[in-house]
């Protein structure tokens, strides 16, 4: 299972945050820290803020921060959101073309541990991510001051 670069980000993003506390920041110093695209952050921070996990203040002093704890964002539900297609292999999807499924069991395996990986992400938070113990060198990392 590999996620997108989608659903990347949108962790990255809330790592951020999580890390800043409940200062505001901005999507250019998110991208500076993580040495990415402006560009590519802005429809997934759009995309946080539609579903609820990050709120944006408009503004001269404006910026962005978490509308949750990190206890409440649920690894797993999180990528459930950001993910488009789970479909591991074609048998999964709706446009299933091969000839074999009836009779595959290929199927069957991939769906049990699809599930499996996202019942191990269940089990985690964002704040599971930004432990405290790690904090001030994921501040240095991200070049938070």
């Amino acid at each position: 299972m590999r996620i997108t670069r989608y659903t990347d980000y949108s962790l990255r993003v809330l790592i951020y945050l999580a890390s800043h506390g409940e200062e505001l920041t901005t999507i250019q110093q998110i991208a500076d820290s993580y040495d990415i695209s402006k560009n590519h952050l802005m429809k997934v921070v759009h995309q946080l803020n539609l579903k609820g996990y990050i709120e944006s203040v408009r503004g001269k002093n404006g910026g962005l921060r978490l509308r949750l704890p990190p206890e409440e964002i649920n690894i797993g539900v999180l990528v459930r959101k950001t993910e488009q297609d789970m479909d591991l292999v074609e048998c999964m999807g709706s446009a299933n073309e091969c000839r074999i499924t009836p009779v595959c069991g290929l199927k069957g395996i991939l769906a049990k541990a699809l599930q499996s990986f996202l019942a191990t992400l269940d089990e985690y938070t964002l704040a599971d991510l930004v432990p405290e113990k790690h904090h001030s060198q994921l501040l240095r990392l991200l070049q938070i001051s």
